[in-house]
């Protein structure tokens, strides 16, 4: 029977630090503030919009809101960043995608100063992620899977973790991250050749294929560690699934997360990382983390 690696432990561990460090910011007279921009009314967009304000209210962080109709223009969405970015008392931006059709995501995301760009959504934000410059901040769920590993005691100096998923969200920002934890990456994606033989060779696999249960027993062997980043809602059973397989592959691997309660579980807390970590730099008082 494989390890539940549960994301709830984790995320409590990284919201005990940003209270302290929003504490800190607050007896400076400085009150970290995120803003967030939605367009239409998305379920999912709903439901990580009154996860990351539960959040915020717990960890002491302002939240504004700016919701825009569904048929809203690019200009619209553009307009609402850039008042955002140019407000000196908000301190990091949240944008939610994907946006209807008739908005252009690269150009609203354009308009976010790359500073407040707390989920690694602009060019400028990725830049830093791939160059490890320190430009910005990674996508939350990908910094996500790097801290659910590290604070789980997986190794990953020298260890060979296959990503399956290739998206700017998740799989290449992940896959970035966890070089620069010294693992040996191999990147895959649904079409990748002999993809079950990739998988089988990881001692880490993360799976972000946007696509439930693409991964089985066949993907697996007995020792690795499975991080399963998907979130898809099966109709048929009445609940979320992951990527994997979960019945399948539990009982073969070593350690795996649940959907939910793995990853997900983590993301807003390091959205909340991310929104006091801005408000510290703009402040000019930065001080070490974790």
């Amino acid at each position: 029977m494989a390890e539940l690696l549960r994301g709830a432990p984790i995320a409590a561990a990284i919201t005990a630090e940003v209270v302290a460090h929003a504490c800190a910011l607050r007896a400076a007279d400085v009150e970290p503030a995120l803003a967030i921009v939605r367009v239409g009314e998305r379920e999912d967009d709903l439901s990580y919009e009154r996860a990351a304000m539960k959040r915020a209210e717990k960890v002491g962080v302002a939240v504004r809101r700016e919701v825009l109709a569904p048929e809203s223009a690019t200009d619209d969405v553009v307009r609402a960043v850039h008042a955002f970015s140019h407000d000196a008392a908000v301190h990091g931006i949240l944008m939610f995608r994907p946006m209807p059709p008739g908005v252009d995501e690269r150009l609203a995301a354009s308009a976010l100063a790359v500073q407040k760009d707390v989920d690694g959504m602009c060019d400028a934000s990725l830049m830093g992620v791939f160059t490890g410059a320190p430009v910005g901040f990674a996508p939350c769920t990908a910094e996500a899977v790097v801290e659910l590993l590290a604070r789980s005691g997986v190794s990953l100096s020298g260890a060979a973790v296959t990503v399956v998923g290739r998206s700017l969200v998740i799989g290449r920002p992940v896959s970035m991250l966890l070089q620069a934890r010294d693992a040996t990456v191999t990147m895959c994606h649904t079409r990748t050749r002999d993809l079950a033989r990739r998988c089988r060779e990881a001692d880490v696999l993360v799976v972000a294929a946007g696509r439930a249960g693409v991964l089985g027993s066949g993907h697996v062997r007995p020792g690795q560690v499975v991080v399963d980043v998907g979130v898809n809602w099966d109709a048929a059973a009445g609940r979320l699934v992951g990527d994997v397989s979960f019945e399948e592959v539990e009982p073969i691997v070593r350690a795996i997360t649940p959907v939910p309660g793995g990853v997900g579980a983590i993301t807003t807390s390091i959205l909340m990382k991310h929104v006091v970590q801005a408000a510290e730099r703009a402040a000019g008082l930065e001080t070490p983390w974790q």
